[in-house]
């Protein structure tokens, strides 16, 4: 018998048809003598229409009101959940994230997680219930309803699966794992058994969009294992050989878990990224806080940053990535930013970032040389480049993005590898 956390998102609720389904693989665990809690998220668009009537109501609205009304999405499907499973003969009663509780910081529309009371769900469990809880959402110490922001859900799932010292944590989505790359530009992709923690970061980091790299953050500090897997499977399909979980699915877990070790276990992409440059700046202890300091103010997220610095090392160059959305906000910052000295400003957007990722990385020199190389064979220039100890990102025009991503599919073998 294992303690489970099931988390399902809006796409795998976003009916009662679909609520049904996803019902169906709780009772499929729970028929199997697995202690179950489950996570919902909203039906999928109720938020996005919540919030929608708090701006048509004010577009200056109270950050805690708009909370109170955009956590009752996850309110509706937890009830609805608990109802059919009741209708299916499964005990099971829902769980606001106050009433679990859930406690949080007061950042409201994006406040995040400082503690969880497992008493509630450890007692229910134990009892044979299924608790149904509302992801996303939680309260403050000042006693109101909080919203955890973007990958709030997939957080809350970890949360209290680390709360209840679950053996796992299953990520129901709408794919039925975490693939070597995008199916839809490569087609002969494949998908993972496992995962790393780390890697899966740097894949959700870099554009992969299976899980948010909040979630997996948690997860790795607690320790947390994690499955991704379809929500749209058959629940009553026969269990697929040699899975410890009885289906197709990725398990996200500690680099000890993973025997053989692939130098690259997947390639990334992220599209819209602009670049800019500041040419001959002064160079000075805290140049750098000059240039990033207003734009972190201004609430840009820089992301590949290259400096060099001149002979003499009087002056640099500066030259980093923003998403295309922030450009033109991005270069009005660093006109008006005060003490900033330099010649010349430009930059240009429709930049895409490509990145390999692997643990094997760490174990094999020479990953780096042979993407450029891989680029080059196929006349595709590279503009910048970053590297860590498990990832290598390059960008380049993004007319060039998806050739480039079948060309280190193919060229790092991940075509062959085995699902």
């Amino acid at each position: 018998m294992a303690r489970i956390v099931m988390k399902f998102g809006g796409t795998s609720v976003a009916n009662i048809e679909r609520i049904r389904h996803a019902a169906r693989h709780v009772k499929r665990e729970v028929d199997a003598g697995h202690e179950v809690a489950v996570v919902v998220s909203a039906m999928s668009g109720k938020t996005n229409e919540l919030v929608g009537w708090c701006t048509e109501a004010a577009p200056m609205h109270d950050a805690r009101e708009y909370d109170a009304v955009v956590a009752s999405g996850e309110q509706v499907t937890a009830g609805l959940m608990s109802i059919v499973l009741q209708e299916m003969g499964i005990q099971s009663r829902s769980y606001t994230g106050w009433q679990v509780p859930i406690h949080t910081d007061d950042s409201h529309g994006s406040a995040r997680i400082t503690g969880i009371d497992p008493e509630n769900l450890d007692e229910r469990l134990s009892d044979g219930w299924v608790p149904v809880v509302t992801g996303f959402q939680g309260i403050s110490d000042k006693g109101r309803v909080t919203t955890l922001g973007r990958g709030g859900s997939d957080t809350s799932a970890v949360a209290v699966a680390a709360a209840v010292r679950a053996d796992r944590c299953d990520i129901y989505t709408d794919v039925d794992g975490v693939y070597t790359t995008d199916p839809r530009i490569a087609p002969k992709a494949k998908r993972l058994e496992r995962v790393s923690f780390e890697e899966m970061l740097e894949m959700a980091s870099l554009g992969a969009k299976v899980l948010q790299t909040r979630s997996v953050e948690l997860a790795m500090a607690q320790g947390v294992r994690l499955v991704v897997r379809s929500s749209f499977d058959d629940p009553d399909a026969p269990s697929a050989e040699g899975s410890e979980w009885g289906a197709t699915g990725t398990l996200v877990c500690g680099e000890d878990e993973i025997v053989e070790k692939q130098i690259v276990s997947g390639v990334t992409l992220a599209k819209a990224e602009a670049k800019i440059t500041l040419r001959r700046v002064k160079d000075r202890p805290g140049v750098a806080a000059a240039v990033f300091g207003p734009l972190a103010d201004a609430r840009i997220v820089v992301d590949m940053i290259v400096q060099n610095v001149s002979e003499d090392g009087g002056e640099t160059d500066i030259t980093f990535t923003i998403p295309d959305s922030e450009f033109d906000k991005a270069l009005n910052v660093l006109k008006a930013a005060p003490g900033l000295e330099y010649d010349s400003i430009s930059g240009s957007k429709g930049g895409a970032k490509i990145s390999v990722v692997g643990v094997g990385m760490r174990s094999h020199a020479g990953v780096a040389s042979s993407m450029f190389k891989a680029l080059a064979d196929k006349g595709i220039n590279i503009q910048l480049i970053t590297t860590s100890e498990i990832k290598t990102s390059v960008l380049i025009e993004e007319e060039y993005a998806e050739l480039a991503v079948r060309a280190l599919h193919t060229y790092y073998g991940l075509d062959k590898a085995d699902g």
